[in-house]
């Protein structure tokens, strides 16, 4: 083949295959953590295989979730902590699998810059690899896409993709009932949602990500990344004791838009406030902003992370599995015959 009259070439354009390739070189032994039993193929093909029969279903039905990080990939990107945000995107994608019943199988990644800073990418795929392994589930494939002209200089965003599986007839939610008991499990701090939000009342606060933070150990920057509490293999084994009849992700929409998802039409939910303590940082963002409760708990999760909808007669011995597996698990309230959630107590 001959060159063209300007031997123009696509690393002139702004795209280094050699930097890709070298990523995924880099990236190999962190994937290679993550192996389960159903894997059937390693990085670097067209597709990825996995073997549902090898992972122990019998009469599988698949689920799949996909989501994001949102605005707070800004804090991580303007303060070069980025070795979180995987953690987050995939937590964001395996704790909603779980509440539909489902054991989280494989995930993939999808990485978009505008130049590929092969260390800068390469710790963010370390962290979605530490997610992955938190959770039982394989990172089998991804795409990292060089885009120049998309993204400004050391911009990039990031969305995941996971499959899970139960058996057929496991689904949640199911059973829900008047009476049943919630059991809220405690949240790692924000979480991935309400950023934009967050990010405003920093501004307005007038600190800065490297200010000391006045609602937790370390800078701004540092206790915003704290990652997304993972809470899938507390959740299964709460689901495999029995009991469980539903659960609810609290993410963006916070406790009064996320648990009505998981309750029938003609039901509701009593929650006392006054069961857990709010977390610090929920505290600072309604001083600095002059929040009311109502918008705390409709945008945040305001300290509960996950809730479990259960069986009464079970509420206890899942309180015990819950907190023996790590999780801080508080009674919440319980299951009404009036919809919407009716709150009593004080947040604030």
């Amino acid at each position: 083949m001959t060159a063209g009259k300007n031997g123009m070439t696509y690393a002139e354009a702004g795209v280094d295959i050699d930097a890709g390739n070298a990523l995924v070189d880099r990236i190999k032994p962190a994937a290679k953590r993550t192996n389960r039993s159903g894997v059937m193929s390693g990085l670097g093909g067209f597709g990825a295989l996995f073997d549902l029969k090898d992972a122990g279903y019998n009469d599988p039905i698949l689920v799949g979730a996909t989501d994001g990080v949102g605005t707070k990939l800004r804090i991580a990107i303007d303060t070069g902590v980025v070795d979180g945000v995987g953690i987050d995107l995939v937590a964001m994608c395996v704790n909603d699998l779980v509440c539909q019943g489902a054991e989280p199988l494989f995930f993939l990644d999808y990485f978009a810059t505008g130049k590929l800073e092969t260390e800068t990418a390469a710790r963010i795929i370390e962290g979605i690899a530490e997610g992955c392994v938190r959770s039982n589930c394989a990172l089998i494939g991804g795409e990292t896409a060089e885009m120049p002209g998309m993204y400004p200089e050391g911009d990039f965003d990031l969305a995941g993709f996971s499959v899970g599986a139960m058996e057929r007839g496991a689904a949640l939610p199911a059973g829900v009932a008047e009476g049943d008991v919630l059991l809220g499990l405690a949240s790692d701090g924000v979480h991935s949602n309400g950023y934009s939000l967050v990010r405003k009342l920093v501004e307005v606060s007038g600190l800065t990500w490297d200010s000391d933070c006045p609602f937790g150990d370390g800078t701004v920057g540092e206790v915003l990344l704290t990652p997304t509490r993972l809470y899938v293999k507390s959740v299964l084994d709460a689901i495999r004791a029995g009991g469980v009849h539903a659960l609810a992700h609290i993410t963006g929409g916070g406790l009064t838009e996320n648990l009505p998802r998981v309750l029938p039409d003609e039901m509701g939910a009593e929650i006392d406030l006054n069961t857990w303590d709010l977390p610090p940082v929920f505290e600072w963002m309604a001083e600095t902003g002059g929040i009311v409760v109502a918008e705390m708990l409709k945008t945040f999760n305001c300290g509960i992370g996950m809730i479990v909808v259960c069986d009464p007669e079970q509420a206890d011995a899942l309180t015990a599995l819950l907190s023996e597996a790590g999780e801080a698990v508080s009674r919440l309230g319980t299951v009404t015959g009036t919809p919407g959630v009716a709150y009593s107590g004080q947040l604030l």
